[in-house]
């Protein structure tokens, strides 16, 4: 991946040279993967190379990362970068918008480098918020053939008056880091939530199980915290997870015997290691617990169960109509024809149970006003709840915050600006949220239930959920630094990662991590702005290809995987057009899991 392009628009007569713009995003499966930054001299005397790598230099073990800094800057302004040690060790990451560089009479070079403040990246794996403000550095480069007289290009060059920071570039933190999931148990312990960490690809893999233990024990990322809970207070790991061909053993100081507890630990250990296979042996304070087949416990307990496959459905003419395309299944639309009509959008959901769970924006009685309707039960649904009052005038399509038990549905929805929490007879209530804006135009539940997309103000946010004692409460949201401005709407498409619609001087679909850090631009070429967007979420229980979504633009919709525009033909149900006459374009697709 060339962060830095090549030259542009600049006089040949200048003295100053414009290394480019670094792109938006960063294309999937274009980086050649290693576990070890470039060395010093690895890119010679070129100065694009060079910046490139020290902004990877950084990367790896947290204990060698100013070491490794260090050896790109000049021996007399080592001093300038102070180092820190153990958990103070943090990375700023940036993403590199442009490069400038200006040569003086004294043969070196000035560079500026204008970025974007992605985040900061913690010795426990977490990219917490930006803390810096900077939008450009600067420092210089010389030759280091100034100090011993050898072959210029041999010699490599050095930083000169550095940063007092160490910066690592986007493009570096997913070349020289795996981006691993982790799990904690929601706060009423009935399902495991994702949190999303940052491994360096030079930690060994015999260390996995130990990192991935101390995260754990570490407890959640702090925006996670109001909708999860973390292992009990003071537990610490005794010595280091050891083992390897297939067994591992972790012992752990952990108080409490409450067996129910230690098996759910068990569990979360499992689908924290991702992948890895094996046996474990967990004990606590030296009292060995029964062996797990690693793989085994993963497939006894699945972490979120689909009742079913995903079938695509849309609107078209008022009322809900599947969605055909070959190769794909095909369902029927679980409500009756009586409780399907007005339909503006919809969320259709199944429950443990197999109930369905129906939210809609209907039409209401006055112009230009819409209400909620819901309605739950076996298939089909007859009977529809609607939203009090005179109706709104703007409502998103409502979602449904999924649970593994059979305990009554709650759902969220965007009405006039503001998030409201929907029960199963439509009663709407506020829910308070801490921004600065207090304008709502989106929100996304995760299939986990327990976090949520939000777009206030023009701006993207994440958080938790918390939904004790019956009611359903939001964490400070944390709001994510992308490339797109003015996004317009989002959804779930993986579990760390979000599907998005904004902008990038041109509409376009980008899916993003969960931090913000990581991007991928899905669709660029739009035309025209989102303003309904849904994808089909998976997670490591689900061996399902990832990546579908569908959204709407302009009046017409369309689908991912293969691209095209959903046509009248796809729609099913539908009376034949009269010759002479168009017909409607389908529009606010979804899909029902």
């Amino acid at each position: 991946m060339v962060l830095l392009g090549a030259g542009c628009g600049i006089p040949a007569a200048s003295d100053v040279r414009v290394d480019g713009k670094g792109g938006a995003a960063t294309e999937a499966g274009v980086i050649s993967r290693g576990s070890e930054p470039p060395t010093r001299t690895a890119g010679g005397s070129d100065n694009g190379a060079f910046v490139r790598n020290f902004l990877s230099a950084a990367a790896g073990e947290p204990d060698r990362a100013y070491e490794r800094v260090k050896a790109f800057i000049a021996p007399e302004d080592k001093t300038r970068l102070q180092d820190k040690k153990g958990s103070e060790v943090a990375l700023n990451v940036v993403r590199l918008r442009e490069a400038v560089y200006t040569p003086n009479r004294d043969r070196t070079t000035t560079v500026k480098i204008a970025v974007q403040q992605l985040g900061v990246l913690r010795t426990n794996g977490t990219l917490a918020p930006p803390v810096a403000t900077e939008t450009e550095y600067e420092f210089g480069l010389r030759s280091a053939s100034f100090d011993g007289g050898v072959d210029g290009d041999r010699a490599g060059l050095y930083i000169i008056n550095p940063p007092n920071v160490l910066l690592l570039s986007d493009t570096a933190l997913r070349q020289y880091y795996q981006d691993e999931t982790i799990y904690f148990w929601s706060s009423d312990r009935a399902r495991l939530v994702p949190d999303q960490r940052y491994r360096p690809l030079a930690v060994p893999v015999e260390r996995q199980v130990n990192e991935v233990v101390k995260w754990l024990v570490g407890g959640p990322s702090d925006w996670l915290r109001p909708g999860v809970v973390g292992l009990p207070d003071r537990t610490e790991l005794i010595n280091n997870a050891t083992g390897g061909n297939g067994r591992w053993e972790v012992n752990l100081d952990m108080s409490g015997d409450d067996q129910n507890g230690i098996d759910q630990l068990i569990t979360q250990i499992a689908w924290s290691l991702g992948d890895l296979t094996g046996q474990l042996e967990l004990k606590i304070r030296n009292n060995a617990q029964p062996v797990v087949d690693l793989g085994e416990r993963r497939d006894s307990r699945v972490l979120y169960p689909y009742v079913a496959g995903p079938q695509r459905f849309g609107v078209y003419d008022g009322a809900i109509h599947p969605l055909d395309f070959d190769g794909e299944p095909s369902g029927t639309v679980p409500l009756t024809p009586e409780a399907n009509r007005n339909v503006v959008s919809a969320s259709l959901g199944l429950a443990k149970d197999r109930r369905i769970l129906a939210a809609m924006v209907v039409t209401g009685s006055g112009k230009n006003r819409y209400r909620l309707a819901v309605g739950t039960g076996a298939d089909p649904v007859s009977v529809l709840s609607r939203s009090g009052g005179t109706g709104y005038s703007s409502i998103s399509r409502p979602v449904w915050l999924r649970t593994v038990d059979n305990r009554p549905s709650r759902g969220l929805v965007v009405a006039d600006g503001q998030l409201y929490r929907f029960d199963e007879a439509a009663r709407m209530y506020p829910v308070p949220l801490n921004l600065p804006s207090a304008a709502v135009t989106a929100v996304a539940a995760a299939l986990d239930g327990q976090r949520v997309a939000l777009i206030a103000g023009g701006r993207l946010y994440v958080a938790a959920v918390n939904l004790d004692g019956g009611g359903v409460s939001i964490g400070p949201p944390r709001e994510l630094v992308t490339s797109l401005t003015n996004p317009t709407a989002v959804d779930w498409g993986r579990e760390d990662q979000l599907v998005v619609a904004g902008s990038v001087g041109q509409p376009a679909i980008y899916e993003i991590s969960v931090d913000g850090a990581l991007e991928t631009p899905l669709r660029t070429d739009l035309g025209a702005k989102v303003t309904h967007l849904t994808a089909y979420p998976t997670n490591r229980g689900v061996r399902a290809a990832s990546g579908a979504y569908m959204y709407e633009a302009n009046g017409v919709a369309y689908r991912s995987s293969p691209f095209e525009r959903i046509e009248p033909g796809r729609v099913r149900d539908i009376a034949p057009v009269p010759t002479g006459v168009r017909p409607s374009n389908p529009s606010a697709p979804f899909f029902l899991y």
